[in-house]
């Protein structure tokens, strides 16, 4: 099924969720170590990025410096869609939380401080009343 590419309809049936756990995003030089579940991983020149429960990292000493809440809007964004994370990124910095985005194939997942996290769903929530 392809998903949903009309801003409007996109920003009214956003249906943020927050996933349960916190979130941290550590680097590595080459792979992913073995035993490693990543819920996102991004390779860069400088290394990859792997974004992980918390728990885990913890559990087996990884260093870190940024701890998130995961957010998934559960509507289905085409990977197409136009201006869905800018106006997502825009109530956000009304409400002075970052975010740090990442599209699935199905949906859009947004990654901000555990601590702003009901902030963060609030404003959403209130986003996509005013659509």
């Amino acid at each position: 099924m392809a998903g949903e590419k009309d801003l409007q309809k996109l920003l009214g049936d956003l249906h943020p969720e927050v996933n349960p756990g916190r979130y941290v995003y550590c680097t590595f030089p080459g792979r992913v170590p073995a035993g490693l579940r990543p819920v996102v991983t991004v390779a860069e020149p400088e290394g990859l990025t792997a974004v992980l429960e918390q728990e885990e990292a913890d559990a087996l000493g990884l260093r870190y410096d940024y701890v998130a809440a995961w957010i998934t809007l559960r509507i289905h964004s085409s990977l197409e869609a136009v201006g869905l994370t800018a106006a997502v990124a825009g109530r956000l910095t009304e409400l002075g939380i970052s975010c740090n985005v990442v599209a699935g194939f199905h949906h859009d997942h947004l990654f901000v401080a555990a601590d702003e996290a009901e902030r963060a769903l609030n404003g959403l929530r209130q986003l996509a009343a005013e659509h």
